[in-house]
């Protein structure tokens, strides 16, 4: 295994019963990096998570994770990996300062008083140390979260869609604090299903059905996907919509805002099919493909192949 990489496993699988949830996934992280892990609810993103730190046994695979047998030594990873998962799971009725502490003593932290005043520096909770867990809004909430995966000094965090049912500036704020962790060495492995968020990654990956079928930076993702975009704006963009779908080369049709994008993999079979369109009072443009374009594309194909 190379030294190189926080997280270097291959064939990583997991069934429940006959259903295979994680299908031979192999997965190279380095330190220092924040890869993104995309897909659709129920792909195997969070049970894949729970693998790697311990939480669920592995049905097959192998590999490192901080340098550690990701099977054998689960307890020793455990203690070096910071888990913060979908669902608020804090004490509601305590304060921010006594859940952090709380913590702390579940990690046998020797120094634990110094270790609750340096996490509550260190994401600016000091002035709201007494503040009730209870009453914090989604971002703040959010913050306690991340406080604590901190709290033990982890050099790994894997966020399990952290950012659910926050506002934007929260959403923001929480990835201006990622990328300045990262900076000083912390390596995250981040399901997300925002497309601005999979953006701010240094790479990602999609998964669907427990299979990986991309991986690498957003343009290594979108230049695989092979995708012809074209741009439509004007009126009645729905009655122009059922038009366009099931046409040969027309892979998908999806509204935009305001825009329609029509994509498909065979560019002279799509450009055929929508030249008879191309007419008042609709304006055609062609487009880049983009991250959200290839993702529609890859969970609507996978769903033949791996359903």
């Amino acid at each position: 295994m190379n030294s190189a990489f926080a997280i270097d496993v291959q064939g990583v699988t997991k069934k429940f019963g006959t259903r295979t949830v994680v299908n031979a996934i192999a997965m190279q992280v380095k330190y220092g990096e924040i890869y993104g892990f995309l897909g659709p609810n129920g792909s195997g993103k969070t049970t894949f998570l729970r693998m790697l730190c311990g939480l669920l046994t592995p049905d097959g695979g192998s590999g490192q994770c901080l340098g550690l047998d990701f099977r054998r030594d689960s307890a020793l990873i455990k203690e070096r990996v910071g888990y913060m998962t979908q669902k608020f799971s804090f004490y509601e009725d305590l304060t921010i300062e006594e859940n952090l502490d709380f913590i702390a003593r579940l990690y046998g932290m020797p120094q634990r008083k110094a270790a609750v005043e340096k996490s509550l520096a260190r994401l600016g909770m000091i002035e709201r140390r007494r503040q009730l867990a209870g009453t914090l809004s989604g971002g703040w909430k959010q913050r306690l979260a991340l406080a604590a995966c901190l709290i033990h000094e982890p050099k790994l965090l894997l966020l399990d869609e952290p950012t659910a049912g926050v506002d934007p500036k929260a959403r923001r704020d929480f990835w201006e604090e990622i990328h300045r962790l990262a900076a000083e060495g912390l390596t995250f492995l981040i399901t997300t299903h925002y497309m601005d968020e999979a953006s701010r990654c240094h790479r990602l990956g999609y998964i669907a059905y427990g299979n990986l079928l991309a991986h690498g930076t957003v343009d290594d993702v979108v230049n695989a996907g092979g995708l012809t975009t074209w741009e439509v704006t004007g009126p009645n963009l729905s009655a122009l919509a059922d038009k366009l779908r099931g046409l040969p080369g027309v892979e998908q049709v999806v509204v935009f805002g305001l825009d329609l994008h029509v994509s498909g993999r065979d560019a002279e079979k799509l450009h055929a099919s929508v030249t008879p369109f191309m007419t008042a009072p609709w304006r055609w443009a062609r487009i880049d493909s983009g991250l959200e374009d290839v993702f529609i594309s890859l969970m609507e194909t996978s769903k033949d192949n791996f359903a």
